[in-house]
């Protein structure tokens, strides 16, 4: 009986057997949490946009970020919007994110906000995303008071 042969098949089981185990504890999970979208977000004369919402997690083992992204129109870029550390004690908590865009990307009127529940687990000591929970949602930015 040949060896090399023998050798070849288990390495190539063992590379499947390892891809998959590295792509499924993150891609199988169920969402464990849930996130909402205030239907009212800021957008102030320097393009700094305010969303805002609620979330809940619980069972999370890495760091957890309630992350969000705004476009508009028919445009297909999509503008992060600042990321908040999450808590994921099963209680429901407020999040506010604020970033800026430049000037006149965005303006006041109808948009399209993303927000996610996102934690970074650690699989093998690689940190993969695990999305507790995802919406989609449209809101209107409303021009933010000038500062004086």
């Amino acid at each position: 009986m040949r060896v090399r042969p023998l050798l070849g098949v288990a390495a190539g089981a063992a590379v499947i057997l390892l891809a998959g185990a590295g792509a499924t504890p993150a891609t199988a999970l169920a969402p464990t949490g849930s996130v909402t979208v205030d239907a009212v977000g800021r957008i102030a004369a320097d393009g700094t946009v305010t969303l805002s919402g609620t979330y809940r997690c619980a069972g999370s083992s890495g760091p957890v970020f309630v992350s969000s992204s705004v476009s508009q129109g028919t445009s297909t870029t999509r503008y992060g919007i600042g990321g908040t550390r999450a808590v994921c004690d099963g209680a429901e908590h407020r999040w506010v994110n604020t970033g800026r865009t430049r000037s006149g990307a965005l303006v006041a009127g109808a948009a399209h906000v993303e927000a996610t529940v996102m934690e970074l687990r650690s699989f093998g000591g690689l940190p993969l995303p695990v999305f507790h929970a995802v919406k989609n949602q449209d809101v209107t930015l409303q021009q933010a008071p000038a500062r004086r």
